[in-house]
C-alpha cells in the first residue's frame, strides 16, 4: 500500500499549497523548501510525512506532492490559464500595517492586479528605501496569503504609481458613483481626505461602492470584492 494517499488532489483539496522556486520548470522541480514554509508546515499546520500537498510556482502550474523530509511527485504538472478578464486596485497608501491588510484581502479575494498609490492628498509617501522595503514586506504578505487561499496564480504586487502613472483603462471610486459594472475590471480608491479636483478632473469614469463612508482600506477590499464578483458571475 502506498505510504500517501493517492486520490485526486487540488491545491483546494491538498493538506497545503506552497510556491516554490523550480528547478526544472517543465516538472515543476522544487530546488527545496523555503525554511519558513517549512516550519510552517512542520509546526503550526503538523503535517506529517506523506501527507499530499500542492507546489505551484504561482504562474499557473501546480503539482501534488508528498510531504516529507524531501518532495516526491505523486501528480503530474497541470497547468491552468490566468483567469479570464484581469482585475485591478489600486489604492492611497495609509498609515500602519492597513496597507497589509489590504494586500491579504485582495489576495483572498481573487484579484490580479494590486497597485500602491501616491495621490496629492496622501498622508503617507514612501521614498526609494522605504518604498522597496514596503514592497517587499506587501509582496510577502500577498505571498502567504496566495498559500492560504491556493491561488494558482499569485496576484502582481506593483510597484508604486500615481495616477498619471496607470498603464492600462481604470475606473475611479467616488461619492454617489454608479454601481460597479461587468464592464469595469480595475478600479482606484482615494485617501480619506478624498481626491482633489484636479484628480477627479483627470478623466477616470467614476464608480460607487456604496452609500457609505469608507476608511481607504475597506473601500479598496469592497471594490476587489465588487470585481470579483462581477468576473465570477460572467464565467
Amino acid at each position: 500500500m502506498s505510504a500517501y494517499r493517492t486520490e485526486p488532489t487540488t491545491p483546494r483539496s491538498a493538506a497545503a499549497h506552497v510556491y516554490v522556486e523550480s528547478v526544472e520548470d517543465a516538472d515543476l522541480e522544487p530546488a527545496g523548501l523555503d525554511p519558513a514554509d517549512r516550519h510552517h508546515l512542520e509546526r503550526v499546520l503538523r503535517l506529517r510525512s506523506g501527507d499530499v500537498i500542492t507546489v505551484g510556482d504561482g504562474r499557473g502550474s501546480w503539482r501534488a506532492m508528498a510531504f516529507g523530509a524531501g518532495l516526491e511527485p505523486v501528480g503530474d504538472v497541470v497547468r491552468e490559464p490566468a483567469p479570464v478578464g484581469r482585475i485591478a486596485v489600486g489604492f492611497a497608501i495609509v498609515k500602519g500595517d492597513r496597507p497589509e491588510l489590504v494586500v491579504r484581502a485582495l489576495t483572498e479575494i481573487g484579484v490580479d492586479r494590486i497597485v500602491p498609490l501616491h495621490t496629492e492628498r496622501s498622508v503617507v509617501r514612501w521614498n526609494d528605501h522605504r518604498g522597496a522595503e514596503s514592497l517587499d514586506r506587501l509582496r510577502r504578505v500577498a505571498r502567504a496569503a496566495g498559500m492560504q487561499s491556493r491561488r494558482v496564480w499569485l496576484p502582481e504586487v506593483a510597484g508604486v504609481r500615481t495616477l498619471s502613472e496607470l498603464d492600462e483603462p481604470w475606473a475611479m471610486a467616488v461619492p454617489g458613483g454608479p454601481p460597479v459594472g461587468r464592464s469595469c475590471h480595475a478600479v482606484v480608491v482615494g485617501p480619506e481626505g478624498g481626491w482633489t479636483d484636479a484628480e477627479l478632473a483627470a478623466g477616470f469614469a467614476p464608480v460607487g461602492l456604496g452609500p457609505h463612508v469608507m476608511r481607504t482600506e475597506t473601500a479598496a477590499i469592497a471594490a476587489g470584492a465588487l470585481l470579483a464578483a462581477a468576473r465570477w458571475a460572467v464565467t
